[in-house]
């Protein structure tokens, strides 16, 4: 684990680091926790915020569901990275593999069973990471996506706060992984689906949705490519894309007509392969 001060500098703004600092320095931080090179934290501000960051080699990657969409990292993850700095948490990892070597097997199925049972999220990434592919429709997983704007101001149809939608990017990559290239297509069509039809109901935020959209179109196109070796497959997906210039968002529809000219470009470089 090595971060620096100069490391945590290079991902915020000098005022965002000012009031990292003092959340620090006030006590804001709570339940911090490390297994390897990632960190987890509950920060204090308006509400009880959850920060997790990857302090891997190859660069810091922050994650927190507070609503804050400026440039680089919140205050409350650059709070958790300076706390890392003066005083890191020690390493819970050496315990966590101890306990996993030691314990019963059939009791350990029994107790991961029983989580997953009660977990649907977790139960469709551990499918996904066993190689599963995904029983789950297009509109089945969209369906799920569009409850987030529904539940994020359940008074008034207007969305003013950015979405976490880390556990769908997160399935897909687990079936990308995988080369499960279908299955990840599939949530990344249901992602771009929801994102286009509920993005004139966003008033706020709007860069984390627009990253939020154009990932996941990126996504779906790179899978559909890699998967779909059927020119059918290929040819509805670009269907899709086409359809959605006229029908979806009028702002986005450069989005789609250029994401379906590069999928079937990249479709024909395939099959001259």
């Amino acid at each position: 684990m090595d971060v620096t001060e100069d490391t945590v500098r290079d991902i915020c703004t000098d005022a965002v680091f000012e009031r990292g600092e003092g959340y620090r320095d006030e006590g804001h931080i709570h339940e911090i926790h490390r297994v390897d090179t990632t960190v987890t934290a509950v920060v204090s501000g308006s509400r009880q915020y959850d920060i997790r960051v990857d302090l891997a080699t190859d660069g810091v990657s922050p994650w927190c569901d507070c609503p804050y969409d400026g440039p680089g990292a919140c205050k409350h993850v650059v709070a958790v990275l300076l706390r890392c700095v003066d005083d890191p948490p020690p390493d819970d990892g050496d315990r966590l593999d101890a306990a996993l070597n030691g314990a019963n097997a059939d009791k350990l199925r029994a107790f991961l069973r029983e989580e997953l049972a009660a977990d649907a999220d977790l139960r469709a990434r551990f499918l996904a990471h066993v190689g599963e592919p995904t029983r789950q429709s297009v509109d089945e997983l969209r369906a799920s996506i569009d409850r987030q704007f529904e539940e994020t101001n359940p008074e008034y149809h207007v969305v003013f706060e950015p979405i976490d939608f880390t556990q769908w990017f997160d399935l897909a990559n687990e079936y990308r992984e995988h080369g499960r290239y279908a299955s990840a297509a599939t949530v990344y069509r249901a992602l771009v689906e929801s994102l286009d039809d509920n993005m004139e109901r966003v008033d706020g935020a709007y860069d984390h949705f627009s990253r939020a959209f154009s990932r996941a179109l990126d996504g779906y196109v790179d899978c559909v490519a890699t998967a779909e070796r059927d020119a059918d497959a290929v040819t509805d997906a670009v269907a899709f894309l086409e359809e959605r210039v006229t029908s979806g968002t009028p702002f986005l529809s450069e989005h789609f007509e250029k994401a379906a000219v590069e999928l079937q470009q990249m479709a024909d470089e395939q099959s001259c392969e």
